[in-house]
């Protein structure tokens, strides 16, 4: 049953409980595991995936199965139905449309004596994708990943996603990584895949940057390697938050709800509203919802342990306990939620009024389902180009300018006690005169 809770002294406890549902005692001990992945990969290459493979994901591999074959790429599209393909492909160019306008513009500026500054962007060489499997299939995971690389015109984009059964993998998933532009895709998973990725192998190339969520094996991975290589985010257990008024659906409320709690047992799914009676009827239809649900078992641990009916005094109120929590979703089901969102200042993603639930972020609305989770939302942003490029300064200057400010970098130097910088200056200075 999803809790209701009227008492204001609980709720900023259960709150932080749910943001803190990742940090049990049972994380040191998996991090000792990874590290022992991570550091037998980095040795060993392609003997030590395989072994993991074996170990962790049941699945007998040898090297030259590592990666999809052309053929399986081709019966992958055989596989699936035209309406999949079909959605796939509006995915495809909603999300790219979203994505194209968030690319950052190298720029010079000509200024005073003959000095150039400027920033110039270039992508990064190499990209390496995680798309999780086990539970289920995620085709919008590949395209929120692999879209903004191809934007941003990464010139070689790695995947790599867990085998199910005799090694195959989703033909939702490889269809999808075609679309996208994904060039290479690998059947490992768990922290060996990331391994892969950041060290390289005798199969697999090493890249620069890693993005994509996993479970905690993963995200321990990726925040171990991470300085070896860039990463995205270090993603949790997925949430969502909903703030509603009286002028609420109930019944779509609830859906919202369970639309998260499925997700995984360790989901948050929480409800702030004004208003005690739509408390008590999303209740009433969550429990309607969930009897005949075919992800029932772990929808209603995640109910139990991370879903919460929240009863605010105003929505000023609720606005302050969701930026202290600061959701990866947000969902403003309220009459006026244009009034609503300059109170919210920390958010991965805000979903305004009734008809937007977070399921079309999750698939085609075009902005990232990649969001900061469990707090980060604080200082971190969604997935984007950003992610697969990085920034050069570009810095001239005339002798003009250097003389102009050659005393100001000698008193600087000096007072740092590097002589050598203030040489560096004062040499050209003197050659000059």
């Amino acid at each position: 049953m999803l809790r209701i809770i009227t008492q204001q002294a609980d709720v900023r406890a259960e709150l932080q409980r749910i943001c803190d549902r990742t940090h049990d005692e049972q994380v040191l001990h998996k991090e000792a595991t990874v590290r022992e992945v991570l550091q037998a990969v980095k040795r060993q290459g392609d003997k030590a995936v395989l072994h993991y493979t074996a170990e962790f994901d049941k699945q007998t591999l040898k090297a030259e199965e590592l990666r999809v074959t052309g053929s399986e790429l081709d019966a992958a599209y055989q596989q699936v139905s035209k309406e999949l393909l079909d959605a796939v492909r509006l995915a495809c160019r909603q999300i790219e449309a979203f994505h194209r306008q968030r690319v950052p513009k190298s720029w010079v500026h000509f200024g005073d004596d003959e000095v150039v500054l400027g920033k110039r962007y270039t992508p990064v060489d190499r990209a390496g994708l995680y798309v999780p499997g086990g539970r289920a299939a995620y085709p919008s995971t590949v395209l929120m990943n692999a879209i903004p690389a191809k934007v941003a015109a990464v010139p070689h984009v790695v995947m790599v996603t867990p085998p199910g059964p005799g090694g195959a993998i989703n033909p939702a998933v490889l269809v999808a990584a075609q679309e996208a532009g994904v060039q290479e895709i690998y059947r490992i998973g768990g922290a060996q895949a990331i391994a892969a990725l950041a060290y390289g192998t005798e199969t697999i190339p090493k890249v620069n940057v890693i993005t994509g969520p996993g479970n905690i094996y993963v995200t321990l991975a990726k925040k171990l390697v991470y300085g070896t290589v860039g990463i995205d985010s270090l993603a949790g257990p997925s949430e969502v938050l909903v703030i509603a008024d009286e002028t609420a659906n109930p019944v779509h409320v609830a859906a919202d709800l369970l639309a998260q709690a499925e997700h995984d047992p360790m989901a948050a799914a929480i409800l702030l509203t004004t208003d005690a009676a739509l408390a008590k009827n999303v209740q009433v239809a969550l429990e309607r919802q969930l009897v005949d649900h075919p992800r029932r078992i772990d929808t209603e641990k995640a109910i139990a342990h991370y879903g919460l009916i929240i009863v605010v005094e105003s929505l000023q109120a609720a606005a302050e306990l969701s930026n202290e929590f600061a959701p990866e979703h947000l969902e403003l089901e309220v009459k006026d939620p244009w009034a609503l969102l300059p109170q919210i200042r920390h958010a991965g993603a805000i979903f305004l009024g009734y008809s937007t639930p977070e399921a079309v972020g999750d698939y085609l609305a075009g902005p990232n389902h990649t969001l900061p989770t469990s707090g980060a939302a604080r200082y971190a942003s969604a997935l984007g180009v950003e992610t697969f490029l990085k920034h050069s300064s570009i810095i001239q200057y005339s002798q003009t300018a250097l003389q102009n400010v050659a005393g100001a970098i000698d008193v600087l130097a000096t007072a740092e006690g590097l002589p050598s910088h203030a040489d560096s200056v004062r040499r050209r200075i003197q050659q000059e005169e």
